[in-house]
């Protein structure tokens, strides 16, 4: 039996015999999800505060990890990049309804660049099936930075937690999903 074969048997019979586990998970994402979306500043502001301790040891690591190899020629890149982050995490720590408006900004950049990169893509696989779909996910891109922007700044007090409340709900959702599919299979 091949490597992968194997691998996914292991995995489909663990996900079978614990699916009340991933039901209960997938449910918990849910609800946080819910919450995440119901309380958009608060959530928005968790979101910060995790980014800013994220790049705050990130930070540390990196300074760490210049001293630790000086003898190369990148020390001096390594120890600025390590000094930025720790700068930039702790400036974030200190003030993240700032650092919420800044990561905003950020998403709406990334959404618009997304967009026009999408939408030109679609134009180049015009002719094959499906470039439509391109199109419409890059317009929906375009359209969701733009008025992302068109809100700023006050959409820098829910736009980080309600994205992160919609992925915890399609996470949530796919797993409530694995565990029912699962369940199916042991009837």
């Amino acid at each position: 039996m091949p490597a992968d074969l194997a691998a996914n048997k292991s995995f489909s019979t663990a996900v079978r015999e614990k699916w009340g586990w991933f039901l209960f998970l997938g449910i918990v994402f849910l609800i946080g999800g819910i919450c995440a979306i119901a309380m958009p500043l608060v959530s928005s502001v968790t979101v910060t505060v995790f980014l800013a301790v994220v790049l705050a040891i990130a930070g540390i690591f990196q300074i760490f990890q210049a001293f630790s190899i000086q003898g190369w020629g990148g020390f001096l890149w390594q120890l600025i990049v390590g000094l930025v982050m720790l700068i930039g995490g702790i400036a974030i720590y200190m003030s993240p309804v700032f650092g919420s408006f800044a990561l905003t900004l950020v998403i709406a950049s990334v959404f618009l660049a997304k967009g026009i990169f999408q939408i030109a893509l679609s134009f180049r696989i015009k002719p094959l099936d499906g470039w439509g779909w391109i199109l419409a996910a890059g317009i929906i891109a375009f359209l969701a930075g733009f008025f992302i922007l068109a809100q700023y700044p006050t959409s820098g007090l829910w736009v980080p937690g309600t994205l992160a409340g919609i992925s915890l709900i399609f996470t949530g959702w796919s797993y409530i999903a694995l565990a029912l599919a699962a369940k199916r299979t042991l009837a």
